[in-house]
């Protein structure tokens, strides 16, 4: 069987890609339906992108790497293509947007772009064996009980990375970077919670709070949630792509800056209650009891301005060590990936071996949590298929 483009992956980006990559293209995907992620992402309603999107929201070893594309096809695109297809959206928090209805519409929507587009989806096929020679890509596909060959003019390995492996997630892209001449960086868990030793956090498990949460590398704002292996919630999960074993995190509780002030209100209007009654007004109750054993002993009257002072500080500068995280099993995606230094920031071509081409997750470019991730999709995916159809080749 001979086709123009074969784009290994059916997920955000390769689904993207064969929407624009013109005539003769095939996507292969290993699961049942195409799409995987988006399904689960985002509680079901799939946060499909973010307002603020900016290449300084992406880690990468170029940070200039995603530029290109993501100034080429923006969030705007994205969203006025959901307009053409009638899904309506809202913002929840920090520009991220999500589906009025659910998640399943953004998997619709890109088949029926890629229906629009002639493009082939074979599902439950895997691959065998890949090589290239001078007449081009030769794949062996095992699909509906039979070996099938493939030969391609175009290849694009959209794959994905390592995350969440019991949907399928392998280093495929990896593996195919590694084979024609690639370097890959180093790949680790990102978004993804971090865990503390013997059960540290288990008695706060389901206490949420706003907070800071720091390292030396950044700092994120939002919500921390404790659970029975650590800490979770979105701020843990963006520091945790900035964060290493054996580094510390530093939370502050208080990150609006008004606790000191309110305590010293609250000494005037209810001095003899008791410190941590007092402290539980401003944080979760238990969660001022785990840390009771730390604060002064007494009633609210009893402590100075300069005692408030200390509390407070602590309260905002709660240094903690975690032990690791949840790993590939959790992560939401994967930091690292096919190395910059060999593809083309414009098309995302290859530039050891013309027509092959990398996007998505696979590549080192990783997005923070909100939506920033699927826009990268969209944006790597819309440049290949830019590319070929166009019939660039260098």
């Amino acid at each position: 069987m001979q086709v123009n483009t074969l784009i290994l992956g059916a997920g955000a980006a390769g689904m993207m890609c064969a929407a624009h990559a013109g005539p003769g293209v095939l996507v292969l995907d290993h699961a049942k339906a195409p799409g995987e992620k988006i399904r689960i992402s985002g509680g079901g309603r799939c946060n499909f992108t973010n307002l603020y999107t900016e290449p300084e929201n992406f880690l990468s070893e170029n940070p200039h790497f995603c530029k290109s594309a993501l100034s080429r096809y923006t969030q705007w695109d994205f969203i006025d293509l959901l307009a053409r297809h009638d899904i309506t959206w809202h913002e929840k928090t920090l520009g991220q947007l999500f589906c009025d209805g659910r998640s399943g519409q953004i998997i619709a929507l890109l088949r029926a772009e890629m229906a629009r587009a002639g493009a082939d989806l074979w599902l439950q096929a895997s691959l065998a064996g890949l090589s290239h020679d001078d007449q081009g890509f030769r794949a062996e596909i095992d699909h509906e009980g039979a070996r099938r060959t493939v030969r391609a003019r175009n290849l694009v390995v959209a794959t994905g990375g390592r995350s969440i492996p019991k949907m399928g997630a392998t280093g495929l892209a990896y593996d195919i970077a590694r084979q024609f001449g690639h370097s890959v960086t180093e790949t680790r868990p990102a978004l993804v919670p971090l865990t503390f030793p013997e059960g540290r956090f288990s008695a706060l498990s389901g206490i949420a709070t706003p907070a800071r949460v720091a390292n030396e590398r950044t700092s994120f704002e939002e919500a921390v949630l404790f659970t029975h292996r650590g800490l979770s919630g979105p701020a843990i999960l963006q520091i945790s792509s900035y964060w290493r074993e054996g580094e510390e995190i530093i939370l502050d509780l208080d990150p609006a800056g008004g606790l000191l002030a309110a305590l010293r209100e609250q000494r005037q209007s209810a001095g003899r209650r008791n410190l941590t009654t007092e402290l539980a007004r401003h944080l979760p109750a238990r969660l001022v009891d785990h840390l009771a054993p730390g604060l002064p002993a007494g009633n609210l009257a009893d402590q100075s301005d300069a005692a408030l002072a200390e509390i407070v500080a602590g309260l905002r500068a709660w240094h903690l060590r975690p032990g690791g995280s949840e790993g590939y099993r959790t992560a939401e995606v994967t930091l690292g990936g096919v190395s910059t230094d060999g593809l083309s920031s414009r098309s995302m071509m290859s530039r050891h071996l013309p027509r092959l081409y990398f996007i998505g997750e696979g590549v080192d470019v990783t997005g923070w949590l909100g939506g920033y991730n699927f826009q990268w999709a969209w944006s790597s995916g819309w440049a290949a298929g830019q590319a070929i159809a166009g019939g660039e080749t260098g």
